[in-house]
């Protein structure tokens, strides 16, 4: 783990940073509007909206975003941003969970990842997360693919090199969901993990498969302290 942790806006261009700074331009906004809009709208079946449990005191979610994965206490289960909003539109509105990187699901975790902006990201890893914790320190520095590659290699031996013109994040999800250049659209913190694998030829997992939620909270515990940046832009 790099003993100077530092997001990966400190790595990005002096004008790459402006555009993630300026709410005006930032493109990810647009996925944070749509967001807002979900969750205060109420379902055509008539139940509850989101802004129902927590409009009256926003404060109870306006962090909550740093504090995820966290254990269900339901199930037992590791559970991140996304997979609360589905536990919750299951539960209390009686709908179907939304798709990874469906406009929807990635809008309500925009908006509820800004409202945590400047938190400092704080994961618990005691008892039942711990098992997960380690099952995604595990993957971080096991070598897969064609390439015989570690998460590791890259983002804690080499961050800072250069790679292709680019410059080696430490690679923390602070940002995320984040707007990348790379995909000229909005992205999940999966789908970037995906894109890892895939750049390894290793086979990427599923979304929101337990591995990456359990390489998410690794990953949480690691830049532990990091100001959550989401909309966050990366190349």
């Amino acid at each position: 783990m790099p003993a100077d942790i530092r997001s990966g806006y400190e790595f990005l261009q002096p004008e790459t940073q402006s555009l993630q700074d300026d709410d005006f331009a930032n493109p990810g906004f647009l996925w944070i509007d749509k967001g807002e809009t979900l969750f205060n709208q109420h379902p055509d079946n008539g139940k509850r909206a989101c802004a129902s449990c927590h409009t009256e005191d926003i404060r109870s979610i306006a962090d909550a975003a740093a504090h995820y994965p966290a254990i269900d206490e339901q199930t037992g289960k590791l559970v991140n941003l996304e997979g609360r909003i589905n536990l919750c539109r299951e539960r209390y509105q009686d709908l179907p969970p939304l798709e990874y990187e469906s406009d929807d699901l990635l809008g309500l975790t925009a908006y509820i990842s800004s409202l945590a902006r400047g938190v400092p990201i704080a994961v618990d890893i005691t008892g039942p997360a711990r098992k997960y914790f380690d099952a995604g320190e595990d993957y971080f520095f096991l070598r897969k693919g064609q390439f015989n590659l570690a998460c590791s290699q890259c983002h804690n031996e080499h961050w800072g090199d250069k790679l292709r013109g680019d410059t080696i994040s430490q690679g923390h999800g602070n940002a995320f969901p984040a707007y990348r250049m790379e995909w000229q659209t909005f992205g999940s913190l999966h789908r970037r993990l995906r894109d890892c694998d895939t750049g390894i030829r290793a086979e990427p997992l599923e979304y929101g498969s337990e591995t990456y939620t359990a390489v998410e909270l690794y990953l949480a515990k690691r830049a532990e302290g990091l100001a959550m940046e989401s909309p966050g832009i990366r190349r």
